[in-house]
């Protein structure tokens, strides 16, 4: 390819001084579809599968058009429930809106309700009304409506899934879908295993020639590492492994794709992120919300299972990896699962875990109630509210680190943060009380909801005496670009359409993860109950005590 102007190839420097025809027809081959291409109205070119379509009108290094989904149609079973209603629904209103989606996508809900296509689609226009994060464009919502359909039914309903097969072929011929479909399981657990049973059953699992289907599954991925593995074989007789999509919202999430950056594309962070000057590390998730109206969900589940086992592990692994070799789903599969299978449990459980309740307590100016006087909790409960364990990665770079990682309901504040802690200097020059107030420097990543990213270090207090105290640098998404991050299932559904799996869990590391927690869970079962801890405190008292034994304080967020 021959070069341009300041390096730009001839055929991008012809499109930048280009017509306005010109420009707005590239623009329109673009929105049609990066991988696979059509104009709306006609029948899209299809194309195999596995071939990636590279358009010839866009330079590789050409960052100002985004990455947009070709042809393609998402199906929501469970699409009456809150995630759907609050998250899934405006999300795809959102990537509509930033024109991300083609112009033919087409929106197909399933669900036990008595409801017509105009129906759903009020449903779906209110949903978009109070919670999308973009404005809200007649216009885009036109032409996302003509797309959407609703199927009534139970998960065994055949009829119901003989009429989701009609509506799927009837959007590939008039919207032009290409035979293109992802399924979201945004529903209980225990129908997984039936859903996708009930999509083979009826062929909707096959896809076309050239064509794509693929699955999201929602957390949890099991209670225990036996259930995730025979859930994975249900899911893998249907789909192959590269077709299943398990979503990890967090891993969604701007910051957490901020760590990878942070790590990888500096140089002044990777000498030091090791065992030679890293402390420990303290990875927090926290709510200072109680389970709500979930009792029939997270009674039975607890706090380790349904954010340690996911959330917090993956988090552990994308800080301790290594460099990958790209940023591709399978290189990035590779250094995490190395670092799953190398963490160490402690070798007294009783020591190095702590599980709690939250118990009544004023929070907030109210009084709340305590776990066991929640609705539909028994009084004889063990789930955990809390949880916090003490974590090993035994290899070189992180030999005798310690990864606190906790999580909890009725905490002080919502919170999710990395924080990285360095030792303390070797040596100082300066008296004890010029740094009687100096702490260790942390590197401190904030996934929500502040995102962005604190450096702490000792500074000099102004003044005739020599006095050191913490001060921080600060970096926040909001202040630094223009741009707002978008919400965590854009990207993720957006990445779905376009089959790429770099920010989801494959089964490989599920299956790791249980094997970390379940130890911890068995212990759990056979010894005490779980700590009582105050609404709006920081945790049990033994959770403290915990990080005291190895002479160290949890940070307070």
């Amino acid at each position: 390819m021959s070069e341009g102007i300041e390096g730009i190839p001839q055929t991008a420097e012809q499109e930048t001084k280009g017509t306005k025809e010109e420009k707005e027809a590239v623009a329109a081959q673009e929105a049609a579809g990066v991988e696979q291409t059509g104009v709306s109205g006609h029948a899209p070119r299809t194309q195999h599968a596995d071939t990636h379509f590279e358009n010839p009108l866009r330079d590789p290094r050409d960052r100002r058009l985004p990455r947009i989904a070709g042809p393609s149609g998402l199906v929501i079973f469970g699409v009456t429930g809150d995630l759907s209603r609050k998250k899934l629904m405006p999300a795809v209103y959102d990537l509509a809106n930033r024109g991300l989606l083609p112009p033919g996508f087409s929106l197909v809900g399933f669900a036990r309700r008595d409801w017509e296509d105009q129906d759903f689609a009020q449903v779906v226009h209110d949903a978009v009304r109070e919670h999308a994060r973009t404005p809200f464009r007649e216009e885009v919502w036109q032409q996302l409506a003509e797309g959407m359909r609703f199927i009534p039914g139970d998960f065994d309903d055949d009829a119901a899934f003989e009429q989701l097969r009609s509506a799927v072929e009837e959007l590939d011929a008039s919207r032009g879908t290409s035979g293109n479909y992802a399924f979201y399981l945004s529903v209980p657990p225990k129908f997984f295993p039936k859903v996708v049973q009930q999509l083979k059953k009826h062929k909707l699992a096959d896809a076309p020639e050239g064509s794509w289907r693929r699955a999201v599954i929602e957390k949890p991925f099991g209670h225990d590492l036996g259930s995730a593995e025979e859930l994975n074989r249900i899911v893998h007789d249907v789909f192959d492994p590269e077709q299943v999509f398990r979503i990890d919202h967090y891993l969604g999430k701007e910051t957490v794709q901020n760590l990878l950056a942070l790590r990888f594309a500096n140089q002044m962070f990777e000498p030091i992120w090791n065992r030679s000057y890293v402390d420990h590390v303290q990875i927090t998730m926290a709510e200072d919300i109680g389970i709500g109206g979930r009792a029939g969900y997270y009674d039975g589940i607890g706090a380790a299972r349904d954010v340690i086992q996911n959330h917090l592990l993956q988090l552990m692994a994308l800080t301790a990896m290594e460099e990958p070799a790209a940023f591709d789903a399978a290189s990035l599969l590779t250094e995490k699962l190395k670092v799953l299978k190398a963490v160490r449990l402690p070798q007294d459980l009783g020591q190095g875990t702590v599980r709690g309740q939250y118990a009544a307590a004023w929070q907030g100016g109210t009084k709340v109630r305590g776990y066991l006087e929640e609705d539909g909790i028994d009084q004889s409960s063990t789930t955990d509210t809390y949880a916090a364990v003490r974590l090993q990665v035994d290899n070189r770079r992180w030999a005798g680190v310690p990864f606190y990682l906790r999580t909890g309901k009725r905490l002080g504040r919502r919170v999710t943060e990395i924080a990285v802690v360095f030792q303390r200097a070797p040596h100082s020059p300066f008296d004890s009380t010029a740094t009687e107030e100096l702490g260790s420097n942390a590197i401190v990543i904030r996934v929500q909801p502040d995102e962005g990213m604190t450096v702490r270090f000792g500074s000099k207090v102004p003044g005739t005496s020599m006095e050191i105290r913490d001060v921080t640098m600060d970096f926040a998404y909001g202040e630094s670009f223009t741009e707002s991050s978008p919400e965590a299932y854009e990207r993720l559904i957006l990445d779905v359409l376009l089959g790429d799996a770099n920010l989801f869990p494959r089964h490989q590391e599920v299956e790791e993860s249980w094997k970390i927690l379940d130890p911890i869970e068995q212990y759990w079962a056979t010894h005490g109950r779980p700590a009582q801890y105050a609404s709006g405190s920081w945790g049990p008292e033994e959770a403290d005590e915990m990080l005291a034994r190895d002479g160290r304080s949890w940070r307070r967020p």
